[in-house]
């Protein structure tokens, strides 16, 4: 389908020649000498959304004053934040995010038709690309079989999911599914579907060459700034709107200057540069803005590590991070395979519009702030939080720390703990005693051959993740680190679950090159699949004797990840000290399998003649595997395994699917249910209704991120969700995960805090998803909102500062919505789950003039009503009235966080969805 440009009214369309190619493009420097503004030292970033302006620039939708406001931004020192309406090139989703999505989208087909209109008009106008990246859980790990095992498990738990998505492959134009077992969608993207510049006919029938932009419904899409191709995760209410054609509503940003100088030392890594940018930009304060990278530096910094660097800015908390084009990116674009005539043209366009990053490349930024890489320390973050940097050598003392501010205030004069007697051991409790009041640490290998967990344990190791397994040298390194352990006779500890699950098949391609397959596999770090796994919660069930052991002790389990993320309750239920750390870090830690062991400088073991071995003695130089990186990382491996990316394996090949417009919805699915956001939808919408007498939900803290509010990760047959499926005769074993169930409401919407770490304030020391009911007794957040909904009675969520960080989980403003929830009244929003809420009907508000949850001591029985919703204008502030338990009153000022027209009218409408189709029905 071609794009639709704008008519141009700067004459900004100009033509360029590019290796065999002639295409036109549409030039920033011709809007300067157009007389629109001076744009020369906009920060390249900013040039990309400047670009779209041009291209789209049509007199209503975007007009000239929108492309002056760029250059008004350079002169106000990077600030103007105007309102403007961006269109991205394309969508990228993985299947948790767009199952249901796509169940979106075949509900909008039945939606339209009941208003008369026609079912095609529901089609992708942009180029949509699903991979299939969350599904596969790590049943099977540390043998030659876990890779078919899990496989099969796979699609054994998915195949009401997969039906449905060849189903919409086929019935949706502009959607492509990648297959399961292929790769994780960020990394995919950045080895494959990403162009850096990309091309499509317009409306006229020309070819047009543009910046590749993309929105995905997963917010590490920002990994492939490390590419110069702007994109950065959306709600997936937000980007089916951009599948429809609606442009995305969105402030000017301002962009951060991040310079790096320098180069990094001997046995530093990206992991550690990436976990020190985090720290320093979560310190700055860089919620809502663009980051950009710049600096000589970077002349030090591979492609793979900026992908590294971009893949984290959810954690830091930008909206992305990104790199300029520049003489490393066209040589990944060489080494990945992409076409000759596409890395000519995409020189020679960033060369002709300003985008090229050069010696002395220094533009002007609404702030900056600069890192030395050679300041950068080994080092890891933790124990629940992204930006909780720790230097390797400070590891040791501060679990310890961490553990002693756990342990405060509890008996631990005798604890029960339990002995493991290795494989098939079954756990036996023994009485410990405690050491004035401190428990005691480590594994201790007991004469008998025992072995003994305490606060500590590490029983999850995993490389895992886009984040770092797209990243061949650190990958290269974790072999290497295995082949020097296997050579001394190091193996991990038999309590660790140990994984290897890469981003692409590209990476067992260059492993098996390199000779380090085996060397991983012999220390327990076999393939488990191409997929998230650990990373998203997918780190499968811990042996039953170990989880008893945990449980019935209470101990302080731990897992070292090379992932992203370490938020409470997400990596495994039996774990609660989680820590991000690279691949050659996570293959040590399983080696000594103990958190307490200071790895920087104790033995890791003993090797074959009982020397101590140190980190030293395993951790190889840059000099090696520099070296075996250009042996083994090849063009023709790229080339050779996304030469089919969309075919998939026979196991694909063989689900089989019905050819129709509409979805035939099975009844029976537990998987697939048809929502009901558009059933019995009028026509037009309403107007705005004030929130009136509103119980209060939930009162939450600080930092609750969607991890905490979506449901993700496992549950249990007591949970509402639970208790669901085993009426409708689904086994235990058979719940996979909430991520997998993701196109069932039913289950969605009683998962919703529901995670097994969050702290509703109403209730005292309780941890879980509950509440107090109408009737004042604790209950299940989901039985509480039911009861109201019964009563008529609409419900608030108060919480702390920055509400919603984490994933962009749809689901954590569906769920929200669904269970009555009007309003949420926070003191911070992150950006996604703020415009998720709006875009589900939900007003997110936040307190102004210096309340807080704490400071009006809310208790969970206070009513809300909140008015003059009816006439809210963006960023308007409205008086709340709170009346206390007690019968006493207070009102409030509270700022409503619709923050644009168009989201004035996506509230009218009930949801960016609704409003989407009704625009699509009139039109019909």
């Amino acid at each position: 389908m071609p794009i639709t440009v704008g008519h141009d009214s700067a004459g900004t369309r100009r033509t360029l020649s590019a290796g065999t190619q002639s295409v036109a493009y549409y030039s920033i420097p011709a809007a300067q000498e157009a007389g629109l503004g001076d744009f020369t030292r906009l920060p390249a970033a900013l040039k990309v959304v400047l670009e779209n302006m041009l291209r789209f620039e049509d007199g209503k939708t975007v007009t000239t004053d929108d492309i002056r406001a760029f250059a008004e931004w350079g002169a106000n020192g990077g600030k103007n934040p105007r309102e403007i309406a961006y269109r991205p090139a394309r969508v990228l989703m993985q299947d948790f995010t767009g199952v249901p999505a796509v169940v979106d989208l075949a509900a909008m087909r039945d939606g339209i038709k009941a208003l008369g209109g026609d079912a095609q008009q529901i089609n992708p106008l942009n180029q949509v690309d699903l991979v299939i990246d969350h599904s596969v859980m790590i049943d099977e790990f540390g043998n030659p079989r876990a890779f078919q095992v899990n496989v099969d498990r796979e699609y054994e738990r998915n195949i009401e999911r997969y039906t449905f998505l060849k189903w919409g492959q086929k019935a949706f134009q502009n959607f492509r599914v990648v297959p399961p077992g292929t790769g994780i969608c960020h990394q995919v993207n950045l080895e494959y579907l990403a162009q850096t510049v990309w091309t499509d006919k317009d409306q006229n029938g020309e070819e047009v060459a543009y910046p590749d932009t993309l929105v995905g419904t997963d917010s590490h899409t920002t990994m492939i700034n490390g590419l110069a191709v702007l994109g950065w995760g959306v709600g997936g209410i937000e980007a089916e709107a951009a599948m429809l054609g609606q442009p995305i509503s969105m402030l000017i940003p301002e962009v951060v200057g991040f310079k790096l100088t320098g180069a990094m030392r001997e046995g530093t890594t990206a992991t550690d540069l990436v976990l020190k940018v985090v720290q320093m930009l979560r310190e700055k304060g860089v919620v809502g803005k663009f980051v950009e990278f710049y600096g000589d530096g970077l002349d030090n910094v591979p492609l793979a590590d900026r992908a590294t660097i971009g893949n984290m800015a959810p954690e830091y908390g930008a909206t992305c991070g990104f790199f300029p084009i520049d003489a490393e990116t066209l040589k990944y674009l060489e080494l990945t395979g992409r076409d000759k005539d596409r890395i000519a043209l995409v020189e020679a366009y960033a060369r002709e519009n300003g985008m090229w990053r050069d010696a002395g490349y220094e533009p002007v930024y609404t702030d900056t702030l600069e890192l030395d890489m050679g300041d950068v320390v080994p080092a890891i973050s933790g124990p629940k939080r992204p930006q909780d940097h720790i230097a390797l050598d400070e590891a040791a003392k501060a679990f310890g720390e961490y553990v002693k501010g756990q342990r405060e205030g509890k008996d631990t004069s005798a604890r029960s703990e339990i002995r493991w007697e290795g494989e098939g051991g079954q756990p036996e409790p023994v009485d410990i005693p405690g050491d004035e009041g401190h428990h005691e640490r480590g594994f201790v290998m007991t004469d008998d051959g025992h072995y003994q967990l305490h606060d500590g344990s590490i029983v999850i190791a995993s490389i895992t993740s886009c984040t770092n397994t797209s990243n061949p040298y650190v990958m290269i390194g974790a072999g290497l680190v295995a082949r020097k352990a296997r050579e001394l006779g190091l193996n991990r500890k038999p309590w660790v679950k140990t994984s290897l699950a890469p981003g692409s098949q590209v990476v067992s391609a260059y492993l098996e090159a390199a000779g380090l397959q085996d060397d991983l596999d012999a220390i327990g770090f076999n393939l488990v699949g191409y997929g998230c796994t650990t990373c998203i919660g997918n780190s499968g069930p811990l042996a039953p004797e170990i989880s008893k052991c945990i449980n019935e002790a209470d101990l302080i389990g731990v897992s070292v990840l090379s992932g992203n993320r370490n938020f409470e309750g997400r990596i495994s239920p039996d774990v609660r000290a989680n820590y991000l750390a690279s691949p050659p870090l996570v293959v040590a830690y399983a080696l000594v399998g103990d958190m307490n062991v200071d790895i920087a400088k104790d033995p890791l073991g003993q090797d074959k003649n009982g020397n101590d071995v140190y980190l030293k003695d395993l951790w190889p130089s840059q000099s090696e595997i520099a070296a075996l990186v250009e042996k083994t990382v090849t063009r023709e491996a790229f080339q050779a395994k996304y030469a089919d990316v969309f075919k998939g394996d026979e196991k694909w090949q063989a689900v089989e699917t019905t050819d129709s417009e509409t979805y035939d919805w099975p009844p029976s699915s537990t998987y697939v249910q048809n929502p009901p956001y558009f059933q019995g939808m009028s026509p037009e919408p309403g107007t705005i209704s004030d929130v009136r007498q509103a119980r209060v939900l939930a009162i939450l803290g600080d930092m609750v991120t969607t991890d905490h509010i979506s449901p993700a990760g496992s549950f249990k047959d007591t949970s509402p969700a639970g208790k669901y499926l085993i009426e409708r005769q689904v086994p235990v074993r058979e719940f996979n995960s909430y991520g997998s169930r993701r196109g069932n409401h039913e289950v969605m919407m009683r998962g919703t805090f529901a995670n097994i770490r969050i702290r509703n304030e109403m209730l005292d020391g309780v941890e879980g998803g509950f509440t107090l009911g109408p009737d004042g007794q604790q209950v299940s957040i989901y039985e509480a909102a039911m009861a109201y909904q019964e009563q008529g009675t609409p419900t608030v969520v108060f919480a702390g500062e920055q509400y919603g960080a984490g994933s962009s989980r749809d689901w954590a403003a569906k769920g929200t919505a669904l269970l009555g929830v009007k309003a949420v009244i926070a003191e911070s929003f992150e950006r996604i789950h703020r415009s998720n809420l709006v875009g589900m009907g939900v007003i997110p508000f936040e307190f102004t003039g210096g309340d807080s949850r704490a400071s009006l001591g809310l208790k969970g029985d206070e009513t809300v009503t909140i008015e003059g919703l009816a006439s809210v204008k963006p960023l308007s502030e409205v008086p709340a009235q709170i009346t206390y338990g007690d019968g006493t009153e207070k009102t409030i000022t509270l700022r409503c966080r619709i923050d644009t027209a168009i989201e004035v009218e996506y509230i009218e409408h009930g949801g960016v969805l609704q409003y989407v189709l009704r625009d699509l029905a009139k039109a019909a």
